[in-house]
């Protein structure tokens, strides 16, 4: 395997103090990310600011960002022309408003993770940890109704936090934790590591989230196989492989005793069974899922935002079906190249060893959950997938360059 040193970033004197007020900016946007029961959120606002401070601190586009934004500016290109279809729906405009945005969003992650990339994805990372663990703690609190007023934060018996939908307050809880683990099977185990990764973990369970928990199962198997290859030394994957078997354990172990509480044990029942009524009838997820095939070969420059929605009642609960449906063949194309792009310029550049490689494998393997996530929810929305997106772009921009840089300095040693 190889192994380069960091992406040269020497900030001066009077580069230090926009760099510093970048993080801060950086840190405070991620905080914010986890409320988002209202629209426009707080971190969509502080995005806004997030792009100034990128602006004023210098940060540049790198020319290997070229298809990730082709990517995204072809599928927003194709649901602002499928949007002439739904215009008479309510909340269109807004929806094709919101994809823009979140596609710049994106851009703007991936250009700032790409230079002076440890140090930013620093900042990210602990607000991230921070804020998921405290929108987990509130959505446990709600569940087990710890103080008055607590239930908000888990209303139908399910957590969801600061979120309006525990579907997706579960998945954005889930890269914080991969990180967390993926530090104690390689680095060091951490009182507080463990006790953050225990609140996130009770939190995802109590979200009752299916799609969730089979995203955390498949992100957790991409993340240890990923450690496991990339692993310096054979002890350290005799401590991966030998810290997996005793997580799983626990994990287990962690499940039978929340499911000797009563209330959990009837929900965890009712949501455990892979399909249940709201899957399979007339109106199910099944049966929406075959009329939104017909729908995609019937239109294919798209019905636009909620077109399909309308016309059967339902979402199709896919988010590729509904990357054609609204986004038309030509923007779902786009999308479906975005993610195999993302995936392949991730696991091209995770197995470098950089600095910054516990981020990428994480990110990547957050990402390919995700992505298998997204057969049975809309996730083209979620603001954590696009921060995903930016992390593996970003962090693959930079190991590009520290390679390019090391071979230029291995060049200069030869001719020297």
């Amino acid at each position: 395997m190889r192994r380069v040193s960091g992406a040269g970033y020497a900030p001066s004197a009077a580069t230090s103090f926009r760099e510093r007020m970048l993080l801060v900016v950086l840190f405070i946007t991620v905080l914010a990310s986890s409320v988002a029961f209202i629209e426009p959120s707080p971190h969509d606002a502080l995005m806004g600011m997030l792009a100034v401070a990128c602006l004023i601190a210098g940060v540049r586009f790198n020319r290997t960002l070229v298809m990730m934004m082709l990517c995204l500016v072809i599928w927003d290109a194709s649901g602002l022309i499928s949007l002439i279809n739904a215009l008479d729906i309510d909340k269109t405009v807004q929806y094709a408003a919101t994809s823009i945005y979140l596609a710049v969003a994106a851009m703007i992650f991936a250009c700032l993770f790409s230079d002076n990339t440890l140090e930013r994805l620093t900042a990210m990372r602990i607000a991230y940890v921070i804020t998921a663990v405290f929108v987990s703690l509130a959505g446990i609190a709600g569940y087990f109704h710890a103080f008055p007023g607590s239930e908000i934060f888990a209303p139908s018996g399910r957590a969801l936090g600061a979120f309006k939908d525990p579907n997706v307050f579960s998945p954005f809880l889930i890269w914080p934790a991969l990180f967390l683990a993926h530090r104690v099977l390689t680095q060091r185990i951490g009182l507080v590591d463990l006790g953050a990764l225990g609140v996130l973990l009770v939190g995802l369970m109590l979200s009752f989230s299916r799609g969730a928990w089979f995203h955390f199962a498949v992100s957790a198997m991409v993340m240890v196989a990923l450690a496991f290859v990339t692993a310096p030394a054979q002890k350290t994957r005799l401590r991966i492989f030998g810290l997996s078997g005793l997580s799983v354990a626990a994990l287990a172990g962690s499940v039978v005793v929340l499911l000797s509480i009563p209330s959990v044990a009837l929900m965890f029942n009712e949501r455990a069974h892979l399909i249940n009524s709201y899957d399979v009838g007339q109106g199910g997820r099944f049966r929406l899922q075959e009329l939104a095939v017909t729908a995609v070969l019937n239109f294919p420059d798209g019905m636009g935002p909620f077109g399909f929605a309308t016309a059967a009642g339902l979402q199709q609960h896919n988010v590729y079906l509904q990357a054609f449906l609204v986004y038309g063949w030509i923007g779902g194309i786009a999308y479906i190249m975005l993610l195999l792009s993302t995936v392949y310029v991730g696991l091209r550049t995770a197995f470098i060893r950089t600095p910054w490689q516990p981020y990428l494998i994480t990110a990547v393997a957050a990402f390919v959950g995700e992505m298998a996530e997204g057969f049975v929810v809309d996730t083209d929305h979620w603001r954590h997938f696009f921060l995903l997106l930016g992390i593996v772009w970003g962090c693959a921009t930079a190991t590009f360059r520290a390679m390019r840089q090391a071979r230029a300095a291995r060049e200069s040693l030869r001719t020297a």
